[in-house]
């Protein structure tokens, strides 16, 4: 006779994954981090410097390639706060520094 941790494990193994509908799951995980991340900004503003420094660290040639000080002069601050703003993004989603 099977103990029950045996029978949750046999099921688990014999139940096919669609691959499509895990990276789906995967990809919306991902999409929703990234929004509540830069919703928590409490401006528009800096709800807008946010989505620009989450480009600057995933896809920087979505934005031609801006640098953290030409970013940080953008919108009046320094490289410094951007630059932290950027670690903290990097953090948050997992991605090395």
């Amino acid at each position: 006779m099977k103990n029950k941790n045996q029978n949750e494990s046999d099921s688990f193994f014999a139940e096919p994954v669609d691959p499509r509908a895990e990276a789906r799951a995967q990809a919306s995980e991902a999409i929703c981090c990234l929004l509540i991340w830069m919703a928590d900004a409490p401006t528009l503003e800096d709800r807008g410097l946010r989505a620009t420094v989450a480009l600057y660290c995933i896809r920087p040639d979505l934005i031609g390639g801006a640098t953290l000080e030409k970013i940080g002069s953008r919108t009046g601050r320094t490289r410094q706060a951007v630059h932290k703003l950027a670690d903290n993004f990097r953090v948050s989603m997992g991605l090395k520094s």
